[in-house]
């Protein structure tokens, strides 16, 4: 499978480049050139997973293509991409993955309607299954400091959750991006050797050395099972030596109508390394109530990796989302941290204003900005689950 990636310029109707267009600072290495020896992980080389706010080169995206994650509604998605490329290319080049050229050209037309600069996207030509690039994307982490930083990539093995059969094009974004980008690529493993399956936002890090995720995520022993008999232990003993974290919390369970079955990140995320926000439902008689409130007394047990306790904040949840009978999993806490805004999902909810304004007090650095995810949460997801971060 022939891919490649070419920067969009100009505005739509610019003829397109006849061969691959390589930024001056990346250089195309052979796979077989940037595999570590067997004995090595990103821990044990001094790399570590660096934290959403930590300054971006990139963020990464797919171009939305598959029909069943928004019934009726692909079209609409395309302009909310459209003002998620607007906000996020203000600050960082904005990567997005497309199928073939026609879906590029779709993707111009609509980049360039929505007032995009197009010098600040770069086009990958790689097949992919979904547009989830949360958890089928790269995974970076990094080593270093100043000029002397150095990155390097991850590979989960994507599987679509443990729950549909199409998967195997979203497994193979991390080798294209190690490819592209002039990458070590490092492959999960578990402690036999077989492949180690986990996404992106099935954690959240802070950085520093602090991981979160969930129990009903990555510990439940009969519903979606990314890693058939793996346990707590064996589970932290992988996440420590590729992410380089020394220390993971576990929260319970997710939101109800989560299609991933407990991401962290429509629950918990850090805000900087010392501070979590927790989503937190009033209504007694939701669905949401007792889960999340169990997570609440959880979170009394929090220690930091220096052993010391965070500061924990609440963030609201908006009222009950259904469609077609279906509780959709709309989260505040799926916001995304880009370099020049951090963009939030809002559901026509009079709780919108409460959560950016307590975004807003908690990134002082940058501005919080609200994207409409009425339409976007039918596929259940909004838009921490499309981005993937690459650290600069």
């Amino acid at each position: 499978m022939q891919t490649f990636l070419r920067r969009a310029r100009g505005k739509a109707g610019t003829r397109l480049c006849s061969r691959p267009f390589a930024p001056p600072n990346l250089r195309f290495t052979p796979m077989t050139d940037l595999a570590p020896s067997s004995a090595d992980t990103p821990a044990s080389l001094g790399f570590q997973m660096p934290a959403e706010w930590e300054p971006h080169e990139a963020t990464w995206l797919a171009w939305p293509h598959h029909p069943t994650d928004w019934p009726d509604k692909l079209s609409t998605i395309h302009w909310v991409y459209g003002e998620m490329v607007r906000k996020l290319s203000q600050g960082e080049l904005v990567r997005i993955m497309v199928n073939h050229r026609r879906e590029e050209q779709q993707a111009r037309r609509t980049l360039a309607r929505s007032n995009v600069d197009l010098a600040r996207v770069e086009f990958v030509h790689h097949r992919t299954n979904r547009g989830w690039t949360r958890d089928s994307g790269p995974i970076f982490v990094q080593r270093g400091h100043g000029r002397r930083r150095e990155s390097a990539i991850v590979h989960f093995h994507f599987n679509a959750w443990a729950k549909y059969r199409d998967w195997q094009h979203d497994r193979q974004v991390p080798e294209t991006a190690a490819r592209l980008l002039g990458r070590q690529l490092f492959h999960a493993t578990r402690d036999d050797g077989t492949p180690f399956v986990m996404e992106g936002g099935g954690i959240d890090v802070n950085g520093r050395g602090t991981l979160l995720t969930t129990e009903e995520c990555y510990l439940h022993p009969k519903i979606q099972v990314r890693n058939p008999g793996v346990g707590r232990a064996e589970f932290e003993r992988v996440v420590k030596a590729n992410l380089g974290v020394t220390n993971v919390f576990w929260l319970g369970d997710g939101l109800v109508g989560d299609d991933t079955h407990g991401h962290v990140d429509d629950l918990c995320r850090f805000v900087n390394p010392r501070t979590v926000v927790l989503i937190k439902e009033t209504n007694r008689r939701d669905a949401n109530y007792r889960p999340l409130a169990e997570n609440w007394e959880r979170i009394r047990d929090l220690r930091l990796e220096d052993g010391s306790k965070p500061e924990v904040v609440a963030l609201p949840m908006p009222g009950p989302q259904v469609f077609d009978g279906l509780r959709l999993p709309a989260s505040y806490a799926n916001f995304y941290i880009g370099n020049a805004a951090v963009i939030v999902p809002t559901f026509n909810d009079p709780n919108d204003r409460v959560a950016l304004g307590t975004l807003g007090e908690l990134f002082p650095d940058r501005p919080v900005i609200g994207i409409h995810a009425v339409d976007l949460v039918l596929g259940f997801g909004t838009l921490h689950c499309l981005t993937q971060q690459q650290p600069k």
